[in-house]
């Protein structure tokens, strides 16, 4: 059968037994007294769906119970497949590849209109379902490990110091924030380097709390929230940060967006982008996660991104590849729900937390095995906007890590005189 000499080929190291839909079982890679992950498929049309696009009836089988993991984890079996696959693909999917290809910039034409139910479609769900599972400031993006010890609590603080201190900011300055989330973001630059900042978005949900979050930290005189699709703003501001935003962009809108950013910012100004790539080139989102989870989202090569840069006018001045910071998110992110399933479950059902323990295990083990990565790109309009050497970054992190620090030990201390 077509799927046993997938994982005929596939599985090299590590150890899987499949039971087929009669109750047939076949080991594969390491030796049959190795604990390894044990899986069943119910039915015939699913081990055919599995092997013609599995990027697609992997995640659809196990969400309909059609595929279930008799001993492991999801996590295990999807790890033990990245690790074997890398970047590579699976073998006979070339039909589906060159599908996904073709219709590239159809799934990702991401105009206004779209852009806006797309969004909708995943960060409108109730905002008690991100409460179960992110950090308690609603950082839905890459956080910053700079040791194996760090919480996701300090890390997602880490990350916003790391992003502060590359847009060298001065108090007063106006700071635009595309795609702002829940707010996070904003309330930080606005509560600890004194400036105004207009964030938008293009979700409710996020519009909503983010806006009662500025209002409950007593910053609305210095934080707004708007609900509108960035390419309608108009200028100048001295800062641009960009947080995770960018793959839902699509490629066919790249060149807008960088025109945008040109436009907006001040001829001083400086503009920071953190998004998602691949190290593998450009591709193609996969089938489950563009139907269930990002409709139109794409992570980008960075050869699709820099030469849309260049020819936008804007200078490149510095460049930051963020290897496993996203896994070790993911991993948090993933632990976490699943000690909140039965919370989740009240909320949806079984079917949506199923559903979204693939999202987070398919994303974690892409990030450790199949090359996706994050990038920053610090951008300028003037080549001489920026110090020509990146020491100003550490000094400004290294000294807003301490007064954050002094911050959480000062309710320690108020508490124990």
């Amino acid at each position: 059968m077509l799927l046993q000499q997938i994982f005929r080929r596939v599985i090299k190291t590590g150890s899987l037994t499949f039971i087929d839909h009669k109750g047939r079982s076949q080991h594969y890679g390491g030796s049959n007294q190795e604990p390894g992950v044990v899986i069943r498929v119910h039915d015939a049309g699913t081990e055919w769906r599995l092997a013609l696009n599995a990027n697609l009836a992997a995640g659809e089988a196990y969400m309909d119970g059609r595929l279930t993991i008799e001993r492991g984890t999801l996590y295990d079996f999807m790890d033990l497949m990245l690790r074997n696959m890398g970047t590579a693909p699976l073998p006979f999917s070339g039909a589906i590849m060159l599908y996904d290809r073709l219709l590239k910039w159809w799934h990702q034409w991401n105009d206004a209109d779209a852009s806006k139910r797309r969004v909708q479609h995943h960060y409108d769900l109730d905002g008690r379902l991100y409460d179960l599972f992110l950090d308690t400031d609603k950082q839905y993006s890459c956080a910053y490990f700079p040791t194996p010890e760090t919480t996701l609590e300090q890390a997602q603080l880490a990350k916003k110091r790391h992003i502060a201190a590359k847009l060298r900011l001065q108090p007063g300055q106006h700071v635009l924030d595309i795609g702002s989330g829940w707010g996070g973001m904003a309330l930080y630059l606005a509560q600890h380097y004194g400036v105004e900042v207009l964030g938008v978005t293009l979700s409710e949900e996020q519009h909503r709390i983010a806006t009662q979050r500025a209002r409950d930290m007593g910053l609305s005189d210095r934080v707004r929230f708007e609900l509108r699709d960035y390419r309608s703003l108009q200028g100048p501001f001295d800062r641009i940060v960009s947080v995770g935003m960018f793959e839902h962009v699509g490629v066919p809108h790249f060149p807008a967006f960088f025109q945008t950013v040109n436009r907006l910012l001040a001829p001083d100004g400086v503009a920071l982008l953190h998004a998602i790539g691949r190290s593998d080139g450009p591709g193609s989102t996969a089938g489950f996660i563009r139907k269930y989870i990002f409709p139109g989202g794409y992570c980008p090569a960075l050869s699709e991104v820099l030469p849309v840069i260049e020819r936008s006018g804007l200078y490149l001045t510095d460049a930051e590849i963020l290897r496993l910071h996203y896994a070790e998110t993911l991993r948090h992110w993933r632990e976490r729900f699943l000690a909140q399933w039965d919370k989740a479950k009240e909320l949806y059902d079984e079917r949506f937390c199923r559903m979204w323990e693939f999202y987070l295990a398919a994303s974690e083990v892409t990030f450790r095995h199949a090359g996706h990565m994050v990038f920053q790109l610090q951008l300028t309009r003037q080549v001489e906007t920026l110090p020509l050497t990146r020491d100003y970054m550490l000094d400004d992190e290294r000294a807003q890590a301490a007064g954050d620090a002094a911050a959480a030990r000062a309710p320690v201390a108020a508490r124990s005189a």
